[in-house]
């Protein structure tokens, strides 16, 4: 797991393409004072492992799923990226939770000066809007954001100038593509709420048939009371469920 706290900019040393996949050989200098084989590093945004370590690097596998998914196919020898080691047990928890595993990949449309941040304008698909929200968390690049703007093409992030120095992201210009993580406790949200559409709507409602079918000591659901009264006190949990939107 990452925070999105990025630590250094290394740069593409090489890069050789295989049929559908590449090798990343990746110039660093601070991270690679306890980074080994087998370590996970986040490059621009994207979960990486360490396949051999070098006097002034590392090397890392990528296969077709990840660059069909992120920028880094369109990576070229000496492009700078974005540089994380995987956060100790004991380290700060500076950003937010950051996986490595990129949901898509977004469009530089503009930069805005403003006193002394910059605005970035950011486009992408609705299925990656949908979990953009103002104030939430974004990682964009591997670096943890906090989305300011939100319309239904485009969002907005503004960034401080220790941003802007310590990262990529103003290196880029209008037109390149960004690697975009959306936050993963909305991803869960969803996952649970169409589970619970698809599944526990008809479980608790059979639940609740079941019961006021079956005696007390063959449901073994510690319900009071007799058959009636076990069925009115399940369908006011499916009620509440269903009012609270859960169904």
């Amino acid at each position: 797991m990452f925070t999105g706290i990025i630590e250094e900019k290394g740069s593409i040393k090489s890069i050789t393409h295989g049929a559908k996949s590449a090798v990343l050989y990746i110039r660093a200098d601070k991270i690679m004072s306890d980074v080994k084989i087998g370590d996970s590093v986040a490059v621009n945004g994207v979960c990486l492992t360490a396949t051999k370590i070098m006097s002034d690097g590392f090397t890392a596998d990528v296969m077709a799923e990840t660059l069909r998914r992120s920028s880094l196919g369109s990576l070229k020898a000496g492009d700078r990226v974005n540089l994380e080691r995987a956060m100790a047990a004991d380290g700060r928890f500076g950003g937010h939770i950051v996986s490595g595993h990129i949901d898509g990949t977004g469009t530089i449309r503009e930069y805005k000066r403003e006193d002394n941040a910059i605005w970035v304008t950011i486009a992408c698909g609705s299925n990656l809007l949908k979990y953009i929200v103002e104030k939430g968390s974004i990682a964009i690049d591997g670096i943890s954001l906090t989305v300011a703007v939100v319309t239904d093409t485009y969002f907005k992030v503004s960034i401080i100038p220790h941003t802007a120095a310590e990262t990529t992201l103003i290196d880029k210009k209008p037109g390149d593509s960004v690697n975009l993580e959306n936050d993963i406790v909305g991803k869960y949200v969803e996952k649970l709420m169409r589970f619970g559409s698809d599944s526990v709507s008809g479980g608790i409602m059979n639940m609740s048939g079941n019961i006021s079918g079956s005696s007390a000591g063959s449901s073994g659901i510690g319900f009071a009371g007799g058959s009636a009264n076990k069925e009115t006190k399940t369908d006011g949990f499916a009620d509440a469920l269903i009012k609270n939107g859960f169904i």
